[in-house]
């Protein structure tokens, strides 16, 4: 039989070691750098505390009370979880309308209990995101647990009644249930935490093993009380360390859930085996302290209060906060959890009048999320569309109709150069006019909505690898017979002149090879990664593999786009002598393969997220621009150049292709010029490829001999 009914400290103590991880790991305190692994923490309680409660009704009864069981869970979890109305208006109040808007979705995801696999849709990374976070990303542990409590019940029953003894449900075929359950997810954690992280992170079937693993030991509870005392204070002890050290010693970096969850949910199993044992001298001496068992009781409003705090706060103070801020909103979020579980958690789950009837509990849990629902969604009526109500524009006819496929000696060279002249022309007569636009045009191109997903081909074909990839995804595009290779090479800021150079290659029947890592700069030379906490050298690995595949392709042409807003934190200085040797090592080493180099200058950077800017500033375009002095670095541009040139490649500058000597434009036309705070959208990078296809055509020049 499982474990008996009593109250148990240790757990309660548990569960506050879990919060204080959780909350210390996003305030920012780098001794929590793995305080993430708080939810495992939570997991394996939960997994326990649900399967003994389970199983000692079918051991006793032989069937299972669905409707108390869920009233019960209504009970605990729904009246706290509501507060993700109070984050919503709060979102509507200080987050852009677009940002707004993208809050709504996710409460109402939320509210639905799926909202874990709408951040695993949008291939949130928790860890480690490029994007501000939803300040109800931290919901997603919720809906795992609603999806778990909805099926294992289910799960449990259907194995006691197909293995019975004696009439009487076994035990032996529950745990060979929960058994098969554990290894198939836990197989499946591995292998999507390989392939696709944001699924294995957020998913169900990824995380089940974790539940799971508290779910064995219920399932073996009463032989474990037989433990020998110091056997089990040994246990207890190790498992509390092993916690411990994966808060102190995990990070960003880590391959997570994966095998490295094994550490928190093989801790937390132990200390809570060795607690069936009751050992005098185990973990419960501290777990079982009284601020142990506040911070316990209060971990479920906490965790709900405190993310919300410190994801808007900052958009409040205009500024990112350090970490004293942070563990400021800590503590208030502390003081709101204790006051929610007063007015709200107790009153609630302690009602005589909804514990006697199930049928009560159940209706206010609809009830409550109904309200949460429908509150939502008048919410997001009320906000305004975050739509451009300007007269529809265009940035007119593309700079020109079509380019040659290279220049010929004579007179079609003076024509090729008049040509250039006037396509660059136009462009900056466009640009000129769009920097003083200020009302934002109802055709805007994407539209401010759909601007954050507006990425090339090889971002939607996943050919930009992550940051721990190392092997190669080379993705063929064009003509793929054609004699004629040329490759995109670089970071994310490399494919997003995909549909540009797309263009030349469909045009002249050329084939295009797609190579591109993230925050991985096509120069010769290592980098720090801060997204990891290490040298970076999944980079070195993935570019040496690059630049085989490279050489082995024999292209006419390679194509290097790179950002060039790299900060201290890559431990190099941008457009520092190690840039800039750097680069030109690597052209002259793709040179040395036979192959025309064609280097993209730096893409301007805004000062702000575009769409975000534009969507407070419908009316007042100009607000979102930047001036050009600080977005573009003139002498680190003739500093690439120069060692550019030197390496026998060329070098395009594509300022004056966004930017006035002044400004730099954020819409031309209806064109939006960028899908975020650095990254171009497609449907610019679209407009300019026929100029991008004369360029293209000067650097190869005459075709290039091969050796």
């Amino acid at each position: 039989m499982g474990a008996r009914n009593r109250f148990r400290p240790d757990l309660e103590g548990l569960r506050a070691i879990a919060i204080l991880a959780v909350v210390l790991y996003h305030a920012g305190l780098g001794a929590a750098g793995g305080g993430y692994v708080g939810v495992d923490v939570f997991y394996v309680l939960s997994g326990f505390l649900i399967t003994g409660l389970l199983w000692r009704e079918v051991w006793q009864t032989g069937r299972l009370s669905f409707a108390s069981f869920y009233a019960s869970r209504a009970r605990r979890l729904l009246p706290a979880a509501m507060l993700v109305v109070a984050t919503v208006v709060a979102s509507t109040l200080w987050l852009s309308p677009l940002r707004a808007e993208v809050v709504t979705k996710d409460a109402i995801a939320s509210a639905l209990y799926v909202g874990n696999y709408r951040f695993a849709a949008l291939r949130t990374n928790y860890l480690a995101s490029d994007t501000p976070p939803s300040p109800l990303q931290h919901y997603w542990s919720l809906g795992v647990e609603e999806q778990f409590y909805l099926i294992w019940p289910l799960l449990l029953l259907v194995a006691s009644l197909a293995w019975r003894r004696s009439g009487r449900a076994s035990p032996a075929g529950v745990t060979a249930a929960v058994v098969l359950v554990s290894v198939a997810s836990f197989g499946l954690s591995l292998r999507l935490t390989e392939v696709s992280q944001p699924w294995a992170f957020f998913s169900l079937p990824t995380r089940a093993w974790e539940l799971a693993a508290g779910g064995m030991v219920a399932l073996a509870a009463r032989r474990l009380e037989r433990l020998p005392k110091p056997v089990a204070a040994a246990l207890g002890w190790l498992g509390l360390g092993v916690i411990v050290w994966s808060v102190a010693r995990l990070g960003g970096s880590t391959p997570f859930p994966g095998a490295a969850a094994l550490l928190p949910v093989g801790g937390a199993a132990a200390v809570v085996a060795a607690g069936c044992a009751a050992p005098r001298f185990g973990p419960a001496i501290v777990l079982g302290r009284r601020p142990m068992q506040a911070g316990g009781r209060i971990s479920y409003s906490w965790y709900l209060w405190h993310w919300p705090l410190l994801v808007l706060a900052p958009v409040v103070a205009g500024h990112a906060l350090g970490l004293w801020p942070n563990l400021g909103l800590v503590l208030v979020s502390a003081v709101l959890a204790l006051a929610t579980l007063k007015l709200v958690e107790d009153p609630v789950r302690f009602s005589p009048r909804l514990r006697v009837r199930p049928v009560r509990s159940l209706a206010v849990g609809a009830g409550l999320t109904a309200v949460a629902t429908i509150a939502v969604i008048a919410t997001a009526s009320a906000l305004p569309a975050p739509r451009g109500h300007g007269a529809a524009a265009t940035p007119g006819s593309p700079p020109i109709a079509a380019s040659r496929h290279a220049p010929v000696p004579g007179g079609a060279v003076t024509s090729a150069a008049a040509r250039m002249r006037a396509a660059t022309a136009r462009v900056e007569r466009a640009v000129a006019g769009a920097v003083a636009d200020r009302t934002v045009p109802s055709n805007l191109d994407p539209s401010l909505e759909r601007a954050h997903t507006d990425q090339a081909r090889p971002f939607q074909d996943g050919c930009d690898d992550g940051w721990r990839d190392t092997r190669v995804v080379p993705c063929a595009y064009g003509d793929q017979r054609s004699a004629t290779t040329i490759v995109l090479f670089g970071d994310s800021h490399a494919p997003q002149w995909f549909p540009a150079i797309d263009r030349a290659a469909t045009a002249h029947h050329w084939r295009l090879i797609s190579l591109s890592k993230a925050t991985c700069p096509p120069v010769e030379s290592s980098i720090w990664s801060p997204v990891l906490g290490r040298p970076f050298r999944e980079c070195d690995q993935w570019r040496a593999a690059a630049i085989k595949r490279i050489q082995a392709e024999r292209p006419a042409l390679v194509v290097l786009g790179t950002a060039r807003h790299y900060g201290p934190g890559y431990h190099f200085t941008m457009y520092g002598p190690a840039w800039t040797t750097g680069l030109g090592d690597m052209v002259g080493r793709l040179r040395a393969g036979g192959a025309h180099v064609l280097v993209l200058g730096p893409v301007p950077k805004p000062r702000a997220d575009v769409p975000d800017c534009l969507s407070q500033h419908l009316d007042d375009a100009v607000a979102c621009t930047t001036p050009c002095a600080s977005a573009v670095d003139a002498g680190g541009i003739l500093a690439e150049r120069a060692a550019v040139e030197r390496a026998g490649g060329s070098y395009l500058d594509v300022s004056p292709w966004i930017c006035t000597r002044s400004t730099c434009a954020v819409v031309v036309g209806n064109l939006l010029v960028y899908r975020d705070d650095n990254h171009l959208s497609t449907s610019y990078p679209a407009w300019l490829a026929p100029l991008l296809a004369l360029e293209l055509d000067r650097a190869m020049g005459t075709p290039t001999a091969r050796p």
